[in-house]
């Protein structure tokens, strides 16, 4: 496909989804005083609505292959994108994400995420940190809702397979849940900080669940290359 046409629908793509997320996101703040359920539906609707641009303005198809779990496990998610950070919110049911700290504070959508259920991270670190992202953890859990993290902790380049941070391994041990671990290739449409944007396919593969009460070291490394299957 020619430069100037994907710059065009890279374009549109900006203009039709950040126009049309403000009357969507301003929905999900309000919905907070109808309880987390109205919450967790509205930010459902605003990620179908990315789905639709994504798909008809920018031409990107999403292939699955395999399943997302139902009720209360640690998803860990290979992170490439903006895509999959919106997207887990309509291809996992009632998701409770991992996310900095810090987006709780954005007016408005900090509002909802909080109500949502998001688990905070807090980039200092210490017990205090952990302490809140465990409590927070546990809420979600005792409602049986997936737990969703990005174990690198940012995006990064196709190609790229940076260690895991602390957190996947705190999560792992403490709620004594399986991890289900899920490669992805968006970074090849969706490059990091870039205007343009690729039409074509992303492939989410969605591993096997590894059981709970492994040590630190082998459910990384399980982890980690389970993430990185498309960079082999």
């Amino acid at each position: 496909m020619s430069s100037f046409v994907t710059f065009v629908r890279s374009l549109l793509f900006n203009i039709i989804f950040y126009i049309g997320s403000v009357p969507l996101v301003t929905v999900a703040a309000l919905s907070v005083f109808f309880g987390q359920d109205a919450v967790i539906a509205s930010s459902r609707v605003w990620a179908q609505y990315h789905w639709f641009c994504v798909r008809w303005l920018l031409g990107i198809k999403t292939v699955i292959e395999g399943k997302f779990p139902t009720g209360a496990a640690i998803i860990a998610i290979k992170h490439e994108a903006m895509f999959e950070t919106i997207e887990v919110l309509h291809l996992i049911g009632r998701p409770a994400v991992v996310a900095k700290a810090e987006l709780l504070t954005i007016p408005v959508w900090g509002r909802a995420a909080h109500r949502h259920g998001v688990i905070p991270v807090a980039r200092e670190t210490g017990s205090a940190a952990l302490r809140r992202m465990l409590k927070a953890a546990r809420e979600a859990v005792a409602l049986n809702r997936p737990i969703v993290i990005f174990p690198e902790g940012t995006r990064v380049a196709p190609g790229e397979q940076p260690p895991l941070r602390a957190g996947i391994a705190g999560l792992y041990k403490t709620l004594g849940l399986p991890v289900v671990p899920v490669a992805l290739n968006s970074g090849r449409l969706w490059p990091k900080h870039k205007f343009m944007k690729r039409s074509g396919t992303i492939n989410i593969l969605i591993g096997e669940p590894i059981p709970p009460g492994l040590g630190r070291e082998e459910i990384e490394a399980r982890i980690h290359a389970a993430i990185n299957v498309f960079n082999h």
